[in-house]
């Protein structure tokens, strides 16, 4: 009977760790389009540019 409970441990203690590594591999996953997003930012202000016109921080200043 005293095992039973280390046994019960043990598995929930590797199942951590084997969700933990899951999750880990996960993060690393590289997401299509990331560098195309990052591209589309303005280099002053860091907001997104919408269209193909300037970015609001630099209209009317010339």
């Amino acid at each position: 009977m005293r095992g039973l409970g280390f046994d019960m441990l043990f598995k929930i203690i590797t199942f951590f760790l084997i969700g933990m590594a899951v999750l880990a591999m996960f993060g690393k996953v590289k997401i299509p389009g990331q560098k195309r997003l990052a591209s589309a930012r303005c280099s002053r202000c860091g907001r997104f540019k919408i269209g193909k016109g300037p970015c609001p921080c630099t209209k009317g200043v010339r």
